[in-house]
């Protein structure tokens, strides 16, 4: 009986900001919830956590090191948070991105060849299939339902309108769906940084964590290219979004490999930026 009161005043709160925000705009929402969230972050959410991953990253990060990231990391989460609600803003407009590749996404709409798109949860990452679909590619999206159902059935009404409309429940229907997708010619996006519960252990910086295998059960039952995306905040109003050269399947003997190779992939983007990736999941649990 707690959580159902928990989750309807979390979403009480969400959609009042979320009234609050669209009454004072984009850049001016920004700035406060960038704030508000450095400041009550650490305070809801335990640091024990952070501290872990960040040591897994790396055993010599100091304390000043720490405190930018998690900083950084929480001022992110807080403009990614408010952003939701102005999505539509960005499907309108192309000046808030900078897209790197942009040349491999026009060869992918042109060959009308499935991919497999994959990345991880940095800066706003709603942002890159938004881009992708805007380049006219057949795309559907896997993701996690939110555990507040009180919250979970507007994200995913704002995801469908603004971002793409085909949206995958992750699980094993999720799975079925997926291949009904890319039978029909669409690409598939889904975000490969997080711990599942059903995967293969696979090293994710020296240490083994759960990771999933499912981009390489379909790449290589289908022959589909792996193409990984990053994304990056340069500063409030603008991102750069890279799309890298893809991956053939016929690289790899088996989905560990595939998941393997991911794995170092999103590593690389960590140590690229480690101030706009997600440091509160516990990825090595």
């Amino acid at each position: 009986m707690i959580k159902p009161i928990k989750y309807f005043f979390e979403a009480l709160f969400v959609y009042l900001f979320f009234l609050i925000a669209k009454l004072i705009g984009l850049s001016l929402s920004r700035k406060i919830f960038s704030f508000i969230f450095r400041k009550i972050g650490p305070i809801i959410r335990s640091n024990n956590i952070i501290d872990k991953n960040l040591l897994k990253f790396s055993n010599k990060i100091t304390d000043p090191e720490k405190k930018e990231i998690i900083s950084n990391m929480w001022s992110n989460y807080g403009m990614t948070f408010i952003e939701y609600i102005f999505l539509n803003n960005f499907r309108k407009k192309k000046l808030h991105i900078d897209i790197e590749g942009e040349e491999i996404l026009h060869e992918i709409f042109i060959n009308n060849k499935p991919v497999i798109f994959i990345s991880g949860h940095f800066a706003n990452f709603e942002l890159m299939s938004m881009e992708i679909t805007k380049k006219k590619i057949n795309l559907a999206t896997i993701y996690r339902p939110l555990n507040n159902f009180f919250l979970n059935p507007f994200m995913e009404y704002v995801r469908r309108k603004y971002v793409c409309k085909n949206q995958i429940k992750k699980g094993r229907g999720g799975v079925k769906n997926a291949i009904k997708y890319i039978n029909n010619q669409y690409s598939i996006a889904l975000m490969v940084d997080q711990r599942v519960s059903e995967g293969e252990k696979v090293k994710f910086f020296n240490e083994e964590a759960l990771t999933t295998t499912l981009p390489g059960q379909l790449a290589l039952k289908y022959n589909l290219d792996l193409v990984p995306i990053f994304i990056e905040r340069k500063n409030n109003n603008l991102f750069k979004m890279k799309v890298h050269q893809p991956i053939k399947s016929s690289n790899f003997k088996n989905k560990f490999q595939v998941s393997e190779k991911l794995n170092q992939i999103i590593e690389n983007m960590i140590i690229k930026n480690p101030n706009q990736w997600i440091w509160t999941h516990d990825r090595w649990k």
